[in-house]
C-alpha cells in the first residue's frame, strides 16, 4: 500500500514538475521527457510490471492534459516500461549510462511512433526536418535530465525497497 501511494506520488510529482518545465522554459527549446524517465527508470529498477504501470499512468495523466490522441502516450509509455522492465535482472542500478541509452532509444521510438501516426497518416513526410528539429534535441535533452533523475529515482526506489525488505521479516508488518 505504501508503495503504490509513493508510486502515485513519484508519477503526479514528476507530471508537474514536466508541466512547470512546459511553462518556463520558452517554446523554441526543447523540453526533456522527465515521464519517459521515470517510466524507463523503474522498469529497469523495478522490472516490468511496475515499468508498465508507471508507463500506462504517466501517460494517461500526459493524454490527459497535452495529448492530442488519448490514449497513445499511455499506450507507448507502457511498451517502453515493459521493454526496459526486461533489463531488470541483468542491470546494476549504480551504473547511470544503462538508463541513459535506454531513455535515448525509448525517446527516439516513442518520438518516430509520434511522427507515424501525426504526420504520415495525415500525407505530411517532412522526416529529415523533424529528426532534425524534434527528434534529437528531445533525445539529448531527456539523456542529460537522466542524470539528475534517475539519481533521485534511484534513491527513492531504494527507500522503497529497503521498507519493502523491512516488511517482509517483521511478523507484525506480514500479510
Amino acid at each position: 500500500m505504501r508503495k503504490n501511494l509513493i508510486m502515485a506520488l513519484l508519477i503526479i510529482g514528476t507530471f508537474l514538475i514536466q508541466s512547470t518545465l512546459r511553462a518556463v522554459i520558452p517554446a523554441q527549446y526543447t523540453i526533456p521527457d522527465l515521464m519517459l524517465i521515470l517510466t524507463c527508470s523503474m522498469g529497469l529498477m523495478r522490472g516490468k510490471k511496475s515499468g508498465m504501470l508507471t508507463g500506462f499512468f504517466g501517460g494517461l495523466l500526459y493524454d490527459l492534459f497535452y495529448g492530442p490522441l488519448f490514449g497513445f502516450t499511455a499506450l507507448c509509455y507502457l511498451y517502453i516500461g515493459y521493454a526496459n522492465g526486461h533489463l531488470y535482472k541483468v542491470f546494476f542500478d549504480e551504473d547511470i549510462r544503462v538508463p541513459m541509452a535506454t531513455v535515448g532509444l525509448s525517446e527516439f521510438v516513442y518520438k518516430l511512433a509520434v511522427f507515424i501516426v501525426e504526420f504520415v497518416l495525415n500525407s505530411r513526410y517532412r522526416f529529415g526536418a523533424y529528426l532534425s528539429g524534434t527528434i534529437l534535441p528531445s533525445v539529448i535533452a531527456s539523456i542529460l535530465f537522466t542524470i539528475l533523475m534517475y539519481t533521485v529515482y534511484r534513491l527513492i526506489n531504494k527507500k522503497i525497497a529497503a521498507y519493502e525488505a523491512e516488511a517482509r521479516q517483521s511478523p507484525w508488518l506480514r500479510r
